[in-house]
């Protein structure tokens, strides 16, 4: 298995029926994700990029095409793909500490012992610093702390692909900043590979070594691919001012802005 080709996307096409008829929701999607490589993929609300993580994560097949990750075609859900949604999808009345356990239970129970289970639950929840709050429920925490517990959970699993669908979207700006550095810092030491979904142009670059630009819905596919080659570890603050830092995000911005105009002004 090449490293430089762990997931693979090959002709990948996703047509759901309607009332209405057939939709086309993604057509002619290539993309190869190295190993270890955090890519981001951007475009206007109804360009599918959930669809296309779903697809990844195994959740929808595909109409056309294939899709394989590290060497075996996903054929379904599997705990070698963690995923993190917007919506965290916490059970309400367990704790935090419950809630990333049962993630853990499901995957390595038939192999390890509880007192292990117990301290891969642990581990998971110090990564993302919630120590102190593995003993309070969802409700008792905040919207940041429960993304938090999401991310615990999809890594307590140690899947070698984390999906993400804009984790971060539901959250205030500083929150949000918090995280995503907090993010960098977990990928750094996990090495995971991430493919994540998001409409923020600055999370884009921010995070990724490559951003995949959606051509709009329907029928969407990969209008471009942008490079972006800034050292890591990144620093919000610093690269504010960077120069190559502000070419990539007007690149993405030409893109999302210029080149695929939003639908909604198309439409009227």
């Amino acid at each position: 298995m090449s490293d430089s080709k762990y997931i693979e996307i090959q002709g990948v096409g996703q047509t759901f029926k309607t009332k209405k008829g057939p939709f086309v929701a993604l057509r002619d999607i290539d993309l190869a994700v190295a190993k270890g490589e955090f890519v981001a993929l951007i475009g206007h609300s109804g360009c599918g990029k959930s669809t296309l993580l779903n697809l990844i994560a195994g959740l929808t097949l595909p109409s056309d095409g294939t899709l394989i990750c590290a060497n075996r075609e996903i054929s379904g859900p599997g705990p070698d793909r963690g995923v993190v949604f917007q919506n965290h999808s916490l059970l309400p009345w367990l704790t935090c500490f419950e809630n990333v356990y049962l993630a853990v239970e499901r995957v390595f129970a038939a192999t390890e012992n509880k007192a292990q289970l117990k301290a891969r639950t642990e581990a998971a929840l110090a990564l993302v610093g919630l120590t102190a709050a593995a003993q309070k429920r969802p409700g008792e925490i905040s919207g940041g702390m429960k993304q938090r517990v999401g991310i615990a959970r999809a890594l307590s699993m140690e899947p070698k692909v984390l999906l993400m669908d804009e984790p971060f979207g539901a959250l205030d700006a500083l929150t949000r900043a918090k995280l995503q550095d907090e993010l960098l810092q977990i990928v750094a030491k996990t090495r995971s590979t991430v493919v994540m979904v998001t409409h923020d142009v600055d999370e884009a670059v921010l995070l990724s070594d490559r951003i995949v630009m959606m051509t709009n819905g329907p029928a969407a596919t990969i209008g471009e691919i942008l490079s972006v080659e800034l050292p890591r570890p990144r620093n919000r603050v610093a690269l504010a001012e960077d120069p190559q830092y502000v070419h990539y995000r007007k690149a993405v911005i030409d893109f999302l802005y210029t080149r695929q105009a939003h639908v909604e002004k198309q439409a009227a």
